[in-house]
């Protein structure tokens, strides 16, 4: 994965979720540490494994964890958001194969400042979460 020297989002320790065969959904989970003195939002993702990608949160409706579909996420001025499992993530419908561990696939990222990121990232098994 590599970060642009002048990109005010930096990109780090991202991976995409490992599926089992049959599985249509998955998801890609990153940090995303903006540099800049104003708040950028990352608009969109996309990929080519997948027919659908959209920008997700967890919330807990009662006793029930619940998805919601995302407009943006916004990253303030100089901080950093986690998307990492049972909160902010990267959702793929529709899996044109399923994801396996070992192997990468890429993810391009849209930010409200105008700039495109292309990544390549690993895909793993699920990180615990903490």
């Amino acid at each position: 994965m590599s970060i642009s020297s002048f990109a005010a989002i930096e990109v780090s320790d991202g991976y995409f979720r490992a599926t089992p065969p049959g599985a249509p959904n998955s998801a890609a989970f990153l940090n995303l540490k903006n540099t800049s003195d104003q708040t950028i939002s990352l608009l969109s993702a996309s990929s080519p494994i997948a027919k659908t990608t959209e920008l997700h949160t967890m919330t807990m409706d009662g006793d029930v964890m619940q998805m919601r579909k995302l407009e943006s996420i916004d990253v303030s001025a100089q901080s950093t958001v986690q998307l990492k499992p049972g909160g902010l993530h990267v959702m793929f419908f529709g899996l044109e194969s399923p994801l396996v561990e070992g192997e990468s696939q890429k993810l391009q990222l849209e930010f409200s400042d105008g700039s495109f990121q292309m990544l390549e990232l690993p895909v793993q098994k699920v990180k615990m979460m903490h």
